[in-house]
């Protein structure tokens, strides 16, 4: 069975930084596509970066320039270092993986098509 596992997150003032990361049991990031996802309350959950399972990255336009995606293969792992921390920023973090039917790409992968989810971390930007 499937598991992603994540850790970090927590509480931080604004301008800070954070490292979450994730990882997985019984599949490899380089079979499958992932990412990096947020819920705020009361809103939808929103794709906040994602990674094919080629390496290639894609980003919300929020996240450009301040959150950077990677993974460590031989780890099963990615992370999602988050920098400049904003208030807006304060969601429920979520990463998720689909196996890459079709090829590696970051097209498609929204909070509706991943097979597999975290448990979640929360991530408090105080001001």
């Amino acid at each position: 069975q499937v598991q992603l596992v994540q850790s970090g997150g927590g509480l931080v003032q604004a301008g800070g930084s954070l490292r979450l990361s994730c990882t997985a049991s019984t599949l490899t990031f380089d079979n499958y596509n992932a990412g990096w996802f947020r819920q705020a309350p009361g809103k939808e959950r929103e794709r906040v970066a994602v990674i094919d399972s080629g390496g290639a990255t894609d980003y919300a336009d929020s996240a450009k320039g301040r959150f950077t995606l990677s993974r460590d293969i031989a780890k099963n792992t990615l992370y999602l270092q988050l920098n400049s921390l904003k208030p807006e920023d304060t969601a429920m973090y979520y990463c998720a993986a689909r196996f890459h039917y079709g090829g590696s790409t970051c097209l498609g992968l929204d909070s509706h098509s991943m097979q597999y989810w975290g448990q979640g971390t929360q991530v408090t930007v105080s001001s």
